[in-house]
């Protein structure tokens, strides 16, 4: 068989997939989620890690993690815990079970929604009010802020907009209930600042009426070595209302400077969250009994590289910023609705995909082999259909895009379309009207109209049910589209070697 550009192009295309989607041997369990304030956090320990053996037990499954753990705590006086990852040692002295979540290592870097690795999903709106779109993102900001502070990992937060223009909250949080969901959610947020006991100023244009988060009064200024990382400084500029600074000038008049930093006052301003400490900010001694409506805000954020703490500073600033900005929501939410699914039933779900795509391949090949009695025809079908199904979910992963059941389905659609096409190439191919090359040349046309066609149809699909059915929609135009690109064109190529012969 002649080796054309276009078949060279689909091979090299179909091996950078198989890269992309890289299946993984690495042995141990993945920090999905670590407490903040934590031994384990305090020592460096981050989502993502692989911790690979625990006091020289080796970690291969969650099963070995449960095991050793249970083997070493409850204690009552504090243990020597040696936590090793991929590339780092960590040692605590506790009589605590690490407070993090752990899961086995994804078996390739195709990600998966809540309908194949179990959950709950929460459609959300405001209560009584019609959110403009930077009020809807800022409520996606605070809620997704929340979220992180109780401890919550594998969470997403988007907004979405339906076909009539509304706008709504997609929340889901991997391994929840509806319960847990809606406890997490229906509470209206609230931000306070205090020294002490003395609210200083809460959340809002009430009270903060600006907040820098760009440009010179606002980022990541020096990082330094601390314990066996290293440590970031942030800071960014806030104005505060008359009131508020009058307030400030109040209460910081009766504070003393700190004999241990005398650089700041001897209390310190709390940043709460809904009743839950966040941060602590130190009071430089300047502002004591200032009626100023300036205030610099810092903290830091810590790793064990640098660029690790950078990171976490900025992740740390962004936070603080948007919770004083929206930290106080003017109004209450209201569930529209809300599904819940077993991690069990999405395992159940995966097997069932898996052998509806083999029973899809099967019974293809067999029609193409009965109608037109060539095994290398077949075999070139069979070809494509995996080629475009290997690169599609390559291109998925690359996005790093959920794969849920409407995704699935997208990409079950973009196969059908894409047998559809093949089929009219082979006809067109196999016919007596012109030469070969035009015939060809024909089908491709035919193909190009209908992948337009297919494109204007998937389109208002990205808003339908509330953005619910946006999967479907991305995944079919990921399929037509490397079928017009790649796969038809080298499918084409394909035939034309297999009639010549």
């Amino acid at each position: 068989m002649k080796l054309t550009w276009r078949i060279w192009l689909l091979v090299i295309v179909l091996i950078a997939s198989f890269f992309t989607l890289s299946p993984s041997f690495e042995k141990g369990v993945i920090v999905k989620n670590v407490e903040r304030n934590s031994s384990t956090y305090e020592a460096g320990l981050r989502p993502g890690m692989i911790i690979t053996s625990i006091n020289d037990n080796e970690i291969i499954s969650i099963s070995d993690y449960t095991k050793t753990i249970n083997s070493i705590f409850p204690v009552e006086n504090k243990t020597k815990l040696i936590i090793n990852t991929k590339d780092f040692e960590f040692a605590l002295l506790t009589n605590e079970t690490p407070q993090i979540t752990v899961a086995d290592i994804p078996k390739s870097n195709i990600k998966t929604g809540l309908d194949l690795s179990g959950g709950a999903r929460a459609l959300v709106k405001a209560q009584e009010k019609d959110l403009t779109q930077e009020e809807l993102n800022d409520l996606v900001s605070i809620t997704s802020n929340r979220l992180n502070e109780f401890g919550i990992a594998d969470i997403s937060v988007k907004p979405v907009t339906d076909l009539a223009g509304n706008k709504f909250m997609l929340v889901e949080v991997a391994g929840a209930t509806a319960s847990d969901i809606q406890n997490l959610i229906s509470t209206q947020g609230k931000f306070e600042a205090k020294i002490g006991n003395e609210t200083i100023f809460v959340g809002g244009e009430e009270d903060v009426t600006y907040v820098a988060r760009t440009g010179q009064d606002a980022g990541v200024y020096s990082c330094n070595l601390y314990q066996e990382g290293e440590l970031c400084n942030f800071r960014f500029a806030i104005s505060l209302s008359e009131k508020a600074a009058k307030r400030h000038a109040q209460v910081t008049n009766n504070l003393s400077i700190s004999p241990e930093n005398p650089q700041y006052l001897d209390k310190q301003l709390d940043l709460y969250l809904d009743d839950n400490l966040v941060d602590s900010l130190f009071i430089g001694k300047d502002l004591k009994g200032s009626q100023t409506t300036q205030i610099s805000i810092s903290g830091s954020g810590i790793g064990t590289t640098r660029q690790e703490a950078f990171d976490d500073a900025e992740n740390n600033m962004k936070h603080l910023q948007t919770i004083l900005i929206t930290g106080s929501l003017p109004y209450k939410l209201e569930i529209i609705k809300i599904d819940t699914i077993s991690p069990v039933l999405g395992k159940e779900f995966t097997k069932n995909l898996l052998i509806f795509g083999l029973t899809v391949f099967i019974t293809i090949s067999l029609i193409i082999f009965l109608i037109y009695r060539r095994i290398k025809i077949t075999l070139a079908v069979i070809l494509t259909m995996f080629s475009e199904a290997i690169i599609t979910l390559a291109v998925a992963s690359l996005i790093n895009w959920n794969l849920d059941a409407p995704s699935i389905a997208g990409i079950i659609a973009g196969l059908g379309t894409g047998v559809n096409d093949q089929i009219v190439i082979i006809d067109e191919a196999v016919s007596k009207r012109g030469s070969l090359k035009e015939r060809i040349k024909n089908a491709l046309f035919i193909i190009l109209g209908a992948f337009f066609t297919i494109i204007a149809a998937m389109l208002p699909l990205f808003w339908a049910g509330a953005g619910l059915l946006k999967g479907f929609a991305l995944t079919t135009i990921i399929g037509v589209t490397i079928g017009i690109i790649i796969t038809r064109p080298a499918f084409s190529d394909i035939i034309k070697n297999i009639l010549k012969e």
